[in-house]
């Protein structure tokens, strides 16, 4: 018992130093990792910290990151991915075993604040035909367990982000139900969550909406008011959000939970690779979503009554995501994937405006583009190899580097590999097609990108003997190029 006291006792002490530390606010980011071009984690964290983000959502429990968020104060929520869900669901020494290599080591003094564990990402998705939805509760019942035996339960809650598909309604919000193969299971899951005292986790993208629908009306996904309000008895709405939120609301009191707390687990809009996704449209949704939740005005069914947590997506772009919905999923981020802000925005945190990540170690500023003598058709081969590999989305309908003309496509192509490659010269060679130059060929809105060093190899270092070396070698091929 006395052991029991002390672990408690220390744990709640940590609890409530990290509380002062952390920004006293609703809104957090979700840090995604699908990328080539890394930051490393202690730039992320000091990027977060500068930007006074006081809440950070992780897909999964990568252990460096987590040693990064050790004493920054910062409220974590760690991931674990549907794969893992029947495992935990059939196995308690499995959920013990995570939650000790994953949570635990991490919960010391002046370690990661960890407040939320999210037990699988949209596991109720139609996509998925049924493949998680049984073996969610099971698992959070084993992690439940494995939470109290580690004396955490009462620090830590389980979530179940789920995605807006779980629920629907025929006409308005307050018709909003559970899909009916899901209601029972919901229902269940709800109660065990109520139980807990965890919130309901949803993610909601009008920005989908739009993307999927021509006849969806497009000021209604933004804020500043919708010439096509949707009337609801009493209630009328003015934007997407509210109307989905509330559907939820409606869903959940149909099933005896409409007090239910809501966290938004991902929300936010793309800066590029649609023709709806830029950054004027990015900033004016997540600016207006913003200006919206902390004016706590709420909903019409919940007035007065904000979402308890809210998870911007994202906070950096991810260039190694699926493009299967579409070429803007590698274009969420409100920063680029090196740290830099892409648009003004007003978190309402202390700051007026975002940040620049500080620190950023970039490779050389070199880049890799199409010899001015090559005949655009000669490369198409290159081009597709180059594009499979690296992330040529901004250069597709509706992208900042669409109307960049052949020649610029197939530079912009070329050195999105050279850079993936972390500079390797013979990265850049393409049959002698292409050629690296010193001076930057972006071109008005189109970035052509410099990556980010891993130091591991010796081509893409910063390292002063290696740059030296590749200057040599550089100066030598430009000079042969000339001659002939």
């Amino acid at each position: 018992m006395a052991s029991f006291n002390l672990v408690k006792a220390t744990v709640l002490c940590f609890l409530i130093q990290g509380s002062l530390l952390s920004v006293d606010s609703a809104i957090g980011v979700n840090w995604g990792t699908r990328s080539s071009h890394k930051l490393p984690p202690p730039v992320m964290v000091d990027l977060l910290k500068e930007n006074r983000i006081g809440k950070v959502k992780l897909f999964e429990a990568e252990a460096d990151i987590l040693r990064a968020l050790m004493g920054s104060g910062i409220e974590v929520m760690v991931g674990i991915p549907n794969e893992l869900l029947g495992v935990f669901g059939s196995s308690a020494a499995a959920a013990d075993q995570w939650i000790s290599q994953n949570v635990s080591r991490f919960m010391v003094k002046g370690g990661a604040d960890i407040r939320y564990i999210a037990v699988g990402n949209e596991p109720f998705l139609t996509s998925y035909q049924g493949q998680f939805q049984s073996l969610v509760l099971p698992a959070l019942v084993n992690l439940q367990q494995s939470l109290t035996k580690a004396n955490l339960a009462g620090f830590i809650k389980l979530v179940v982000p789920c995605n807006a598909d779980a629920y629907q309604s025929a006409s308005v919000p307050s018709q909003g139900t559970f899909r009916p193969e899901l209601t029972q299971i919901m229902t269940q899951i709800v109660s065990f969550l109520n139980s807990n005292g965890s919130p309901f986790m949803v993610n909601i993208y009008p920005f989908l909406s739009l993307y999927q629908s021509s006849d969806f009306p497009q000021d209604y996904a933004f804020f500043e008011g919708s010439s096509h309000p949707v009337v609801d008895g009493q209630n009328v709405y003015y934007n997407a959000f509210d109307g989905n939120f509330d559907t939820l609301v409606a869903a959940l009191n149909k099933i005896g939970y409409g007090q239910m707390p809501i966290a938004i687990g991902e929300v936010g809009w793309p800066s590029d690779g649609a023709p709806n996704a830029n950054v004027s449209a990015a900033r004016a949704f997540i600016q207006g979503l913003v200006n919206h939740v902390l004016s706590n005005k709420g909903t019409p069914l919940r007035p007065g009554v904000p979402p308890v947590d809210i998870y911007l997506f994202s906070l950096v772009d991810e260039d190694q995501k699926s493009i299967l919905p579409g070429n803007f999923e590698r274009h969420w981020g409100i920063f680029s994937f090196d740290g830099q802000a892409k648009y003004p925005l007003n978190l309402g945190l202390g700051n007026d405006l975002l940040k620049n990540a500080k620190d950023v170690p970039y490779l050389p500023s070199r880049w890799c583009i199409a010899n001015p003598s090559l005949d655009p058709s000669a490369v198409t081969n290159h081009v597709k190899i180059a594009c499979n590999a690296a992330d040529c989305t901004t250069l597709f309908y509706g992208g900042s580097c669409n109307t960049i003309g052949a020649k610029g496509n197939i530079s912009y192509a070329f050195n999105s590999y050279y850079q993936l490659q972390k500079q390797d010269f013979r990265s850049c060679d393409f049959d002698g097609l292409g050629m690296i130059t010193f001076l930057d060929p972006s071109i008005g809105d189109c970035h052509f990108l410099v990556g980010i060093s891993d130091n591991s190899s010796p081509f893409g270092s910063s390292n002063f003997c290696a740059s030296w070396i590749m200057t040599l070698w550089i100066l030598t091929y430009l000079k042969i190029l000339n001659s002939l």
